[in-house]
């Protein structure tokens, strides 16, 4: 009887200590933050869209710089560490994807680089990205194979 008053008393005080640690999410703030911060990324990448237009560049060609320009201010801010307080401060909002799919990559080449070339970037570059590019690829030929096949048994015209 002793031992079982004992149990329950430290479970509660798991618990106790539990609902203390756990950190408290404001669900409606974090959305906004969400938002703030992704519109702040794809206004960006609007500015330098219409900026290429502006500049007689055409839109396919504009959209490249676009793409590129916002690579390399994600990996820039990625090497200053900057983009990560960017994300804990705007969360999904940040992961924008062509700007947090460049952080996702270019963090781990920085992080592992003390471990030299091969083995530390060579490795570890693609360890949080390389998923998303493995299973994207995968579905994309395995959707590709289902479209070819339905062109040639004439299910798709």
């Amino acid at each position: 009887m002793d031992m079982e008053k004992r149990t329950e008393k430290d479970a509660q005080a798991y618990r106790d200590y539990v609902k203390r640690k756990t950190p408290v999410h404001c669900l409606p703030l974090n959305m906004a933050k969400a938002f703030l911060t992704g519109g702040a990324i794809c206004t960006l990448g609007e500015f330098v869209l219409n900026y290429g237009e502006r500049m007689g560049l055409e839109k396919d060609v504009s959209g490249g710089w676009c793409c590129v320009l916002l690579i390399l201010l994600s990996v820039l801010l990625t090497g200053f560490n900057l983009y990560g307080r960017i994300a804990r401060w705007g969360g999904a909002g940040a992961l924008v994807p062509i700007t947090g799919f460049a952080n996702s990559v270019a963090a781990p080449a920085i992080e592992y680089k003390k471990e030299g070339q091969v083995m530390g970037i060579g490795c570890k570059i693609f360890t949080i990205a390389g998923p998303v590019i493995l299973y994207g690829i995968f579905t994309s030929a395995l959707l590709g194979l289902i479209w070819w096949i339905a062109g040639e048994t004439g299910v798709i015209r």
